[in-house]
């Protein structure tokens, strides 16, 4: 049996991108997308029509509306391939507007139920987890739209969303492995903080034994991984997104992969229930420089990349 195989006995799999053509290689359940993904797959001859057609299409109508328009576009037609949920992510340019987000959130769900998807099955929107993107989810959530908390990096972010109610959080394994390796610099001993020791891994099993302990509903995703090594260290989360790189390393892989986080275990860990209000969810923010300023940088990329899609369009 391939490590991919081995993993999907406990977690399911994932697919990190707008590459609809690596679903039949590898067969996941769910898929998630962002603007990166998409300003990635347009520039592709493959995929470059899709980008085409809905612009022709849209012509003359705001360039926000066209671009959820292409989202949807893409999430149909991976849900026409994959048995799952598809996320789709909100503009990051609104991370912190909540009203604007519950909006811009209500326009992707309308869009979509005119395509015949069953909402509360296959879709999943993507937000930010900024304390105005989380209310916002909280939102959603009481109106059945289901949501994916995304660019989570702190314990803090994890429990307002748990509180919140909100359906899937994204904490991201590989830009927190960065972030800690950049700040030591020549001191890092990438031995000593691999595995288990990851600090990225070492957030998502604080994030998933608290959730479980806690009978907090809310699905745990990890996602943005730099190896397999934290793929495996994590086997047994509830979801896993992974890049087609990755997902074909684990399939070329028959190297024993282990059950490495365990529901059942979670719960018999000693760990006492928190929450925040507003004030407290920023001040633990502010006093964590890793999730403030991978959260800060993570906005910025992918709203920068929202605005090249628009140029895109622009010159179609």
């Amino acid at each position: 049996m391939n490590q991919l195989d081995a993993l999907r006995q406990w977690t399911t799999v994932v697919a990190d991108t707008g590459n609809f053509n690596d679903f039949a290689k590898f067969k996941p359940t769910d898929a998630t997308t962002n603007p990166s993904l998409i300003l990635k797959a347009v520039q592709n001859d493959a995929y470059r029509p899709l980008l085409e057609e809905t612009v022709a299409k849209h012509k003359g109508k705001p360039l926000d509306e066209v671009i959820d328009r292409l989202l949807v576009r893409f999430g149909t037609e991976i849900l026409s391939i994959i048995p799952g949920r598809v996320s789709t992510e909100v503009d990051a340019r609104l991370s912190f507007d909540t009203a604007g987000t519950i909006a811009r959130a209500d326009r992707i769900v309308a869009l979509y139920r005119a395509e015949g998807i069953e909402i509360e099955k296959r879709l999943l929107i993507k937000v930010a987890s900024t304390w105005e993107g989380i209310e916002a989810a909280r939102e959603l959530q009481k109106k059945g739209i289901n949501t994916n908390l995304t660019l989570l990096f702190s314990f803090a972010q994890a429990v307002a969303c748990g509180d919140a109610g909100v359906k899937l959080i994204s904490p991201f394994v590989g830009r927190i492995y960065d972030w800690y390796k950049k700040s030591a610099g020549a001191k890092w001993d990438e031995a000593a903080n691999a595995g288990a020791n990851d600090p990225g891994v070492k957030s998502v099993q604080q994030i998933y034994n608290y959730y479980k302990k806690q009978g907090i509903a809310t699905e745990v995703m990890g996602a943005s991984f730099r190896n397999v090594g934290q793929i495996a260290a994590l086997a047994g989360c509830d979801l896993l997104t992974i890049s087609p790189d990755l997902l074909g390393e684990l399939a070329g892989s028959e190297a024993p992969l282990t059950h490495a986080l365990d529901a059942e275990a979670a719960k018999k860990i000693d760990v006492e229930k928190v929450s925040y209000d507003e004030a407290s969810f920023r001040f633990a923010m502010n006093e964590d420089a890793m999730a403030t300023e991978k959260l800060a940088e993570g906005i910025r990329a992918f709203a920068a990349d929202a605005v090249k899609l628009e140029k895109l369009m622009v010159t179609k």
